[in-house]
């Protein structure tokens, strides 16, 4: 987004003042009413002083709420438009914006800027109940790797017993995170951070995030040996003799959906963000899965992404303890 597109964007109403950034979000949380956090109730509740506080009117409750309760942005010191101007940046950058960025352009502490990135991040999770795939679809199964692993938490031998290789010796990730990812082919994400990339982890994952009416396709890895057994087909490319896709019956066997993602993943974590606890992985790769989720290609703006954030903000209040 260049400096234009920025200053055009801003220079809307709620991105600038509070109270419009209240009525605001009043508008886009509580389309047919207020809601009252305490007991449900919608549109049974009456506005009192200072602005933007309201009290439910059920007899049972009587208790006082306003529009950001429940979410990140309850009781913060960092003014409403300012959320509202970083759910927008985060939300637009194909391969994020880092806190310092944030703390540079939103005039806020560095800390602060960490904090409030975490939160968004927080937000962006919407988890995945609904099976990827369906009937006749194809899903994209990959792993990668990014960062090695935290110092307790390295092993000397991989999960088979074999010792790592030295350092210039082909055998595979040492003491590597490991990424999973689902991706359907024209659709949506689904990635996992975890330990270890063994066959066991693997096939758990796929199988429970799968629908079995769905085609597998993935790499030569061993890892999805079987697959064939538990959906329509499982087709693989073999990447070591330099095969990356061939068409069989008019369909393209491949994985290049997945390996873009994983592109953008990468890009993003070493040029935009350069470090990454592994302890907060699991968030960056929601940030990603989220923004792909609700790319361009699938019908979305850069508002209704925000909008969306936003939205799946309740019950997401996460302090600093």
């Amino acid at each position: 987004m260049d400096r234009k597109t920025v200053i055009d964007t801003f220079s809307a109403p709620h991105f600038r003042d509070d109270d419009a950034a209240r009525v605001y979000l009043e508008r886009l949380r509580w389309p047919a009413g207020t809601v009252c956090p305490h007991c449900g109730v919608i549109g049974h509740s009456y506005a009192i002083q200072p602005a933007g506080l309201y009290r439910c009117a059920e007899k049972e409750c009587r208790k006082n709420f306003t529009v950001t309760m429940n979410t990140p942005m309850e009781r913060s010191h960092i003014a409403l438009h300012k959320w509202l101007q970083a759910f927008h940046l985060m939300c637009s950058s194909k391969k994020g914006v880092s806190a310092h960025q944030l703390h540079r352009t939103l005039g806020i502490t560095y800390r602060s800027a960490w904090f409030m990135a975490h939160r968004i991040r927080e937000c962006m999770r919407t988890g995945g109940l609904a099976p990827l795939g369906g009937h006749g679809q194809i899903v994209e199964a990959d792993e990668t790797y990014y960062g090695n692993v935290d110092r307790q938490n390295r092993r000397e031998k991989r999960t088979r017993g074999a010792p790592f290789l030295k350092k210039g010796k082909r055998g595979g990730p040492a003491n590597k995170r490991a990424v999973v990812a689902l991706v359907e082919r024209g659709g949506n994400v689904r990635t996992f951070h975890v330990p270890v990339a063994d066959k066991d982890t693997v096939t758990k994952i796929v199988r429970q995030n799968m629908g079995r009416e769905s085609r597998l396709h993935s790499d030569e890895s061993k890892l999805y040996g079987g697959s064939d057994q538990h959906f329509a087909a499982h087709k693989t490319v073999t990447h070591s003799h330099g095969e990356y896709v061939r068409y069989e019956d008019g369909e393209a066997i491949h994985t290049n959906s997945a390996e873009g993602y994983f592109s953008i993943f990468k890009r993003g974590m070493r040029g935009i963000y350069q470090h990454c606890g592994e302890k907060h992985l699991h968030r960056y790769l929601a940030e990603y899965d989220f923004r792909y989720n609700h790319r361009t290609a699938l019908g979305y703006n850069d508002p209704e992404r925000a909008a969306l954030a936003i939205k799946n903000a309740d019950g997401k209040r996460l302090t600093y303890r």
